[in-house]
């Protein structure tokens, strides 16, 4: 992670241009999120909505009737350029930082906003027991266009299955699935 995070320099320094020339607003957007054993760390991602996207939140979700998963495929707080670092998944990239302070992996169970984290109960709530990653079934089987259930059920079945081979047969299959965009909204 922190060579990548090295490697990636010049791209984060174009992509911090990119957004500040595209909307107000930090480069970066924080978020608190559900981490190994119910721990609480703020994830970090390129900011691709609008400012105060989160103050929004609550309004859009009850809108759209999600009761669980909320990811809204024409999302209208989405930035125009949020949207291609979204569909290419180099909003992502920061969370390199969360991997190296410890408070992610590179493939775990999908990290859970703290307003959906308590979805996640009786056996499924076992998903907490590795620390959550930047990459995991979730992604690799659509992303976004996995209901909420079937998300937490991928995620319980990493974990009681975990093993090293499995992660590295997620990175690859990762490559692919970021590569098409299917999912990425």
């Amino acid at each position: 992670a922190g060579l990548g995070l090295t490697l990636l320099t010049p791209l984060f320094a174009y992509i911090a241009i990119r957004i500040k020339l595209d909307s107000r607003g930090p480069v970066f957007f924080r978020q608190p999120r559900t981490g190994r054993g119910g721990k609480v760390f703020r994830l970090v991602k390129f900011r691709t909505m609008v400012q105060d996207a989160d103050d929004q939140r609550a309004v859009l979700r009850e809108r759209s009737g999600a009761h669980e998963l909320f990811k809204l495929r024409d999302d209208p707080r989405v930035t125009r350029y949020g949207a291609g670092l979204r569909r290419r998944s180099l909003d992502e990239l920061p969370q390199l930082w969360n991997v190296v302070r410890g408070d992610m992996s590179l493939v775990g169970p999908r990290p859970l906003p703290l307003d959906e984290a308590h979805l996640a109960t009786d056996h499924f709530a076992d998903r907490s027991v590795l620390r959550p990653g930047m990459t995991g079934p979730w992604q690799i089987h659509g992303r976004s266009d996995i209901p909420f259930d079937d998300m937490v059920r991928l995620d319980y079945s990493y974990v009681s299955t975990w093993s090293l081979q499995e992660d590295l047969r997620l990175m690859i299959r990762t490559v692919g699935v970021v590569l098409g965009g299917r999912g990425a909204y």
